[in-house]
């Protein structure tokens, strides 16, 4: 059973930045593709980043666009959500979805299978 566990949530203040973590337990990591999402209270789970399996194609709604940058380290089982510059509206749960293999758009959440409890991320003004 892979499980994705994520890791870094906490209060953050606008402009500072914080690194979250999403570790699956499978030795082929390598072929899983990985996303995170995040919801707001009062809002749906939206799309935040997706790493594509096997390579390091990424994908990211424009509202993160050049202040979040997601990787992975395929020898730690791991992918991270770096977050720049984080700003009030960024405050959600954060959430780590996986599935493995190939996707159709690395976007959609019907797209991941296994899904962490998520992590907590709060940006005050």
């Amino acid at each position: 059973q892979v499980q994705p566990v994520e890791s870094g949530g906490g209060m953050v203040q606008a402009g500072e930045s914080r690194r979250l973590s999403c570790v699956l337990s499978d030795r082929n990591f390598v072929d899983y593709s990985v996303a995170w999402f995040r919801q707001a209270p009062g809002k749906e789970r939206e799309f935040v980043a997706s790493v594509a399996w096997r390579d390091v194609r990424s994908y990211y709604v424009d509202s993160v666009k050049g202040r979040f940058t997601i990787s992975r380290d395929n020898a730690k089982n791991t992918v991270f959500l770096q977050m720049n510059n984080l700003k009030p509206e960024d405050t959600a749960v954060y959430y780590c979805g996986a599935n493995y293999g190939a996707l159709s758009t690395y976007r959609r959440e019907s797209e991941f299978y296994y899904w962490g409890q998520g992590t907590q991320v709060t940006v005050s003004s």
